[in-house]
């Protein structure tokens, strides 16, 4: 149901609406978790907000963007306070376009001159002809695009000192003019003057009260008198004012909040009304902000010199300190991986480890780097493999499209294949961790957001590459169930084959991250693997170092 639709049949039903002022989307929610039926966008508060009087200084377009923020905030309907209506019958049809397109359930107008005063001010009080006034209500259903949108008519004339019967005149032929309801208004101190109203009125259009001057009134007493709606128009703009003066005037009295803190709303209580779980959940679901729940793994140990015949560039350094244009290797993957949201990097240094001085990651050591695996090397980081996990090689460079392509997915161990591997020119002696699929590559070449290219089947140097469909290079993903597994597997393994030929390795401790992948597929897990042709290189030779370098050139991060 809409909100104008809302609106109306609560004014229709058997009780009373009742309704609360707003000036910001923070008052408006914390009116409808206290349980107001309505929100009023109230003139004087989006005024008193302002600094300024409630005497038409502000514009149309500024109450009207108060009254959409509030709209927007919360699920109950909002009845925007338009003064005057901005001018005449012309600033109405106007003023009804955009408040209906904005999603307000209804208008308020009021049958005083331009530039009105509060009604609660004491001096001048002028009332607009009846004509004038008709003119406008008339103006402004004929303006509303849905039937179930609203114009209410608010009566000023015993504001303005003209007694029942000339707030009775006006309220008829506001309602002959095709009024959804009436506001009769008064500033006397009980309500007996806008009671009497209510029982000569004699319900011919739901009538609301506004009972400032007169607040011990109860909302049940004005119901049994046949009033549909009480607006309590301004008590959270007058109770924001006392609570910040006196909050502002001790802390400074004091020189410190702590007298304060215990009457103040909690930091808890803030995030609460910011629905702050709210975003944080989206952003898991959607936003790369999101992606601060993962951490990057990089094993970045081992020397690789005989695999990458690099030794004249890279002897005294890490493979992932190479200069790539200005920037090491790995200060480019924690770029990429800082714009996607993932500040928590952990990288396994061994071979010159003193040359990563790298500031923002987790240095994890391999000591023994010279005798050992990537698979030992990551164990050296076992902590790490903790909740979600973003894995990459400390020898690849990937760009923002591929890390979002494998952050978005949400399999439990997700790898990223290459099925071009047999186009590409690899170093002698250079054993490629290739993979059998349970599918092959799809021609033409899978989008990003398509789904992954099924389980894994076999994995590492061993595959026949006649029967392989991709190279895996390296990147890879783990949900916390995944990192589970993989502890969970590892732990089994290095029981069983400790000192002893694992998969493709000569003896376990040499072993490769393949080979603990396919004890993994071994054992019965899904190993999933997701298709992608571009967007990242290895660094196997000075091919592909020169090549690196003219990509970044062109704008590769």
């Amino acid at each position: 149901m809409n909100k104008a639709k809302a609106l109306r049949e609560g004014l229709q039903g058997g009780g009373i609406l009742r309704v609360a002022g707003g000036h910001n989307p923070l008052g408006a929610k914390l009116a409808a978790s206290a349980g107001f039926d309505a929100i009023w966008a109230s003139g004087l508060e989006i005024s008193a907000a302002q600094a300024l009087p409630d005497a038409n200084i502000l514009t149309m377009t500024e109450f009207l963007r108060a009254a959409a923020a509030m709209n927007d905030a919360v699920p109950v309907p909002v009845i925007a306070d338009c003064d005057t209506g901005f001018g005449n019958s012309t600033n109405v049809i106007h003023m009804v376009h955009k408040y209906e397109r904005a999603g307000v359930a209804a208008v308020c107008i009021e049958d005083k001159r331009f530039p009105k005063t509060n009604s609660l001010v004491s001096g001048r009080q002028e009332l607009a002809t009846v004509a004038e006034f008709v003119g406008k209500i008339m103006a402004a259903k004929n303006a509303q695009a849905s039937p179930e949108f609203l114009v209410i008519a608010r009566v000023e004339a015993l504001i303005a000192g003209r007694g029942r019967d000339e707030a009775l005149r006006r309220a008829r032929a506001y309602a002959d003019a095709g009024a959804d309801a009436v506001v009769i208004h008064s500033r006397a101190p009980g309500p007996e003057e806008v009671l009497a109203f209510a029982e000569a009125w004699q319900d011919r259009l739901p009538l609301a009260v506004i009972p400032t001057t007169y607040p011990s009134v109860s909302a049940q007493a004005l119901e049994q008198a046949g009033i549909r709606m009480v607006i309590y128009a301004n008590q959270g703009i007058r109770a924001t004012i006392r609570a910040m003066r006196e909050t502002y005037a001790e802390i400074y009295a004091r020189g410190s909040s702590a007298p304060v803190e215990d009457r103040i709303a909690t930091l808890d209580e803030v995030f609460e009304i910011q629905d702050l779980t709210g975003l944080q959940d989206s952003e898991r679901l959607y936003l790369r902000a999101g992606r601060s729940e993962f951490t990057a793994v990089i094993p970045a140990a081992g020397d690789h010199l005989e695999e990458y015949s690099m030794t004249a560039i890279a002897s005294d350094i890490p493979v992932a300190c190479l200069d790539i244009n200005g920037k090491t290797l790995l200060e480019r993957q924690r770029e990429t991986l800082n714009r996607a949201g993932i500040s928590r990097i952990c990288v396994i240094a061994g071979y010159k480890k003193e040359a990563i001085r790298l500031k923002g990651v987790d240095l994890v050591e391999n000591p023994d780097y010279g005798s050992t695996g990537i698979l030992h090397s990551l164990m050296c980081a076992r902590r790490c493999l903790q909740g979600r996990v973003f894995l990459t090689y400390g020898d690849i460079l990937f760009d923002d499209d591929t890390l979002e392509s494998l952050l978005r997915a949400r399999e439990d161990i997700l790898l990223l294949v290459d099925p071009g591997f047999r186009d590409r020119n690899v170093p002698e002696g250079k054993a490629l961790d290739l993979v059998t699929a349970e599918r092959p590559p799809e021609r033409p070449a899978r989008r990003l957001g398509d789904p992954p290219n099924g389980r894994v089947r076999r994995i590492g140097p061993r595959v026949d590459p006649a029967d392989a469909h991709y190279e895996f290079p390296g990147l890879m993903t783990l949900s916390a169930k995944g990192c589970e597994i993989l502890r969970e597997v590892y732990d089994g393994a290095a029981a069983q084959y400790g000192g002893r030929p694992f998969h493709g390795a000569d003896r376990f401790e040499r072993a490769g991250l393949v080979d603990l992948l396919q004890e993994v597929v071994n054992a019965g897990y899904e190993v999933a693997c997701m298709e992608r042709s571009s967007g990242w290189l290895e660094i196997h030779s000075f091919d592909d170092y020169r090549l690196a370098c003219a990509m970044t050139g062109r704008g590769m991060p």
